[in-house]
């Protein structure tokens, strides 16, 4: 793995759902690297990406209420364990679980793998609540995926909060998880 600046020299063979990506973080003026790999679809791939990029790979999750009326978008370091309850009590809603892949692609143009902040581009209706632990909000950089599971990018943790996330319109709600490794 080789790690770049910016978009790749040529869009050839990639997914529109990724270059949309690079074409809105150059229009933003965000700066990132690059990794090109193998698809990365679990944190245990994620860490030989996290190597080369020299930072840690956010934990994208995509929720739903039991009755699949609200949907969330949770990012958490990757190194925490989730558990639902702790994140129920938080934002009121019973019954939290993993959202089906359609639901992905309908709201964020992702599959399955590839779930990342960045998809939040692709909800112009604002039907995706994003959830946001607190303690990744403290680290300089953000790792996260352009919509396919077969790159990564390294961007400043600022720069998602202070020009990505109002340019697409979500507001983060903030939330405390502990995780069971650091009880």
């Amino acid at each position: 793995m080789e790690l770049f600046d910016g978009r790749p020299e040529t869009c050839e063979g990639r997914l529109d759902r990724e270059v949309r990506v690079y074409d809105y973080l150059d229009r933003l003026g965000i700066e990132y690297k690059r990794v090109d790999h193998e698809p990365a679809n679990t944190m245990e791939a994620c860490e030989e990406v996290d190597k080369v990029l020299g930072t840690l790979m956010c934990k994208n999750l995509f929720l739903c209420n039991r009755q699949k009326t609200r949907f969330y978008l949770l990012l958490m370091p990757g190194d925490k364990k989730f558990k639902t309850k702790e994140l129920s009590s938080q934002i009121n809603s019973a019954r939290l679980s993993f959202a089906e892949a359609e639901d992905m692609l309908k709201y964020l143009d992702i599959e399955p793998g590839a779930v990342s902040v960045m998809g939040l581009m692709n909800d112009k209706n604002h039907e995706v609540q994003l959830l946001v632990d607190e303690d990744l909000k403290t680290s300089e950089f953000f790792g996260c995926h352009p919509c396919v599971c077969t790159s990564s990018l390294k961007i400043r943790t600022t720069d998602i909060f202070e020009k990505f996330l109002p340019e697409v319109g979500h507001e983060p709600q903030t939330v405390h998880l502990v995780g069971e490794d650091r009880e």
